[in-house]
């Protein structure tokens, strides 16, 4: 019974990710609804029943995961070039939240101090599995989006350390009535916590760098050290893994020679595979009774998390900065919290349960009162919000290609010197290396993993082009953008005429296959360039038209017609297309390839 427990419960969390993919809007939501059907409201689910003993090392072990994968993303190098406000937002301003929001859990929610104190660090989480799909829909400016997007992946592991520390020292504090002796076992406990850290990244880095594992046993071998590396602090120091696999992470992602791609794609699926269940795990175990119980106060707890903490958040962190009052205002109002906050509060509510602690059964209930109203009230309210203050981007314009080999260079270059905003997207570094040397904006990796959000203006992007020779890399770009930018603004370029053919199991992608004409492949364009083709802008006139066009270049190939709005600053890119209907026009620009010139030898 528990094999079919467990089984439903994870398609359940499939459902609930495809309907917040459908949707538009952050698949916590659903998963949130999920688990209070399953469980306070119908009783089909009793985590604490299916899982006995195994339910507190399940959700530790699977928080451990969660805050090793964000970890993994925080690179002291990008921390310095991300500006001031992101900067005081994860510091001064996490602090602050803190502060407002544990003193008014105290005062106004009548809990022991210790409790508010862990309540007000673990909310200054927001963390982007939230934050970008509420993004990406109500598109802001893009120096909004730059921040909020910011803030959510650097203040997941930041938050996430600053929540641990916290709990120790409160923790620590219950267990001795000496201050001295309190601070030096919170040194001892932290210190433990950034040794095995540290260590446990040495020796990982060490067994890549010198391949003691083959490849394929890498992934597999990260979480194994991650998972040891969590049990072992935490059996020397209670509750110390969680500091010690956040260092892990991070010091992982500081070492400049080591390729990190591939475990962090496998993490990004194992976190999301976790997330999803976990979630729908400590809803289930919500008791709709224990949220009645915080009493009315609860209402103006609410009212300072969204109208007071938030905003002096923003005030000291955009102090003296050039953001003007409708920036800050979204700024104020844009913070939903997380799967973070929901699993490392429930974490802590058990240990401080076991301890002992009054009151610790509500740090859920209060933790995911928070999660419900902010993820509700802004996904519903932050597009008018963005409307009725004029910050949104008037049109998605941004185009990006897959792929940075040669022919995806030459025409990002023309591109972009027709004010066209573009990015390269490439796993192989060397077509990066070369496209950035330039001049093109690109991004290492593949577009769809979640990391390439940090890079990639996806509140901003209209116009997906799939230019790889590797029809599965096109294939893939194009499956996931078409659902974000829609069916009509995603293309994609025929390898050859070989892998087309080979590939007739996929009518699907067959059919996305429509770049540039029937005949038209990769490998032509490749060859053109080659021998020394090039790619030209001409803009059609009345005494040139497209007719004219045709007459002159006809052994060029035509790529894309630009359409300049100059009342709007805005360029419309359309790519000609096996059976595309529009026909140029007078003011048109026309993108072609054209063959390379033949030298007569005289």
């Amino acid at each position: 019974m528990t094999a079919l427990y467990i089984a439903g419960i994870g398609l359940c969390a499939l459902l609930a990710q495809w309907l917040a993919w459908v949707a538009r809007i952050p698949a916590i939501l659903f998963l949130l609804v999920t688990g209070l059907l399953l469980g306070p409201v119908f009783s089909v689910v009793d985590p604490d029943a299916i899982f006995g003993d195994l339910l507190f090392p399940i959700i530790s072990l699977s928080v451990a995961v969660i805050l090793f994968e964000g970890s993994l993303t925080l690179h002291f190098k990008e921390l310095k070039g991300i500006g001031n406000v992101v900067r005081n937002l994860c510091s001064i301003g996490m602090i602050t939240t803190a502060i407002i929001i544990g003193y008014s859990c105290y005062f106004l929610l009548a809990v022991d101090w210790r409790i508010a104190a862990v309540v007000g660090a673990v909310l200054v989480v927001t963390g982007p599995t939230v934050t970008a799909p509420l993004l990406n829909a109500m598109r802001p400016t893009e120096e909004i989006d730059r921040i909020l997007r910011w803030e959510g992946i650097v203040i997941d592991p930041i938050g996430a350390l600053f929540a641990v520390l916290v709990f120790e020292a409160v923790m620590l504090s219950g267990s001795s009535g000496v201050l001295s002796h309190t601070l030096i076992a919170l040194v001892t406990t932290v210190g433990l916590g950034l040794s095995i850290g540290i260590v446990a990244g040495y020796i990982t880095n060490l067994v890549i760098q010198k391949e003691w594992l083959p490849y394929n046993l890498q992934k597999f071998g990260v979480l194994s050290f991650v998972l040891i590396s969590f049990t072992i602090s935490n059996a020397i120091s209670h509750e110390s893994g969680l500091l010690a696999v956040t260092v892990f992470g991070i010091y992982l992602a500081n070492q400049d020679d080591l390729e990190l791609d591939s475990i962090l794609e496998f993490k990004e699926d194992l976190s999301q595979i976790l997330i999803s269940v976990l979630f729908i795990l400590l809803a289930a175990r919500l008791e709709l009774a224990e949220l009645l119980l915080l009493g009315p106060n609860v209402v103006f707890f609410m009212l300072i998390v969204l109208f007071v903490a938030r905003p002096i958040c923003i005030a000291l962190s955009t102090y003296k900065s050039n953001l003007n009052w409708r920036a800050k205002t979204i700024l104020s109002w844009i913070a939903p919290r997380g799967i973070v906050a929901a699993a490392v509060g429930s974490v802590f509510a058990l240990s401080m349960s076991k301890a002992g602690i009054q009151g610790a059964d509500k740090i859920v209930p209060i933790i995911f009162l928070v999660i419900i109203v902010t993820v509700v009230l802004q996904s519903l309210t932050a597009i008018p919000l963005a409307k009725l203050l004029k910050i949104r981007q008037k049109r998605p314009s941004s185009v990006i290609i897959i792929g940075a080999n040669h022919v995806a260079r030459a025409i990002a270059k023309v591109l972009q010197e027709q004010k066209v905003d573009v990015y390269l997207s490439d796993p192989a570094w060397e077509n990066c290396r070369l496209a950035r040397m330039v001049g093109l904006k690109s991004y290492f990796g593949n577009p769809q993993a979640a990391q390439a959000e940090r890079f990639l203006p996806m509140s901003n992007l209209k116009t997906l082009i799939g230019l790889s020779p590797n029809r599965h890399n096109n294939a893939l770009g194009v499956q996931y953008f078409s659902h974000i930018l829609g069916e009509k603004n995603v293309y994609s370029l025929k390898s050859s005429s070989g892998h087309s053919r080979a590939n007739n199991d996929s009518l699907t992608f067959l059919s996305r296959q429509n770049l540039f004409g029937e005949n038209v492949s990769f490998s032509m364009l490749s060859n053109l360039i080659s021998k020394g083709g090039k790619v030209s802008a001409t803009k059609l006139a009345e005494a040139f038209t497209w007719e004219n066009y045709l007459d002159v270049n006809k052994e060029a190939i035509p790529l894309f017609v630009l359409q300049h709005l100059e009342d709007e600053d805005y360029v419309r890119v359309i790519p000609f297309t096996v059976g595309g209907e529009y026909v140029p026009e007078v003011g048109d620009m026309v993108l072609a390839i054209q063959p390379p010139k033949v030298t007569i030898m005289k």
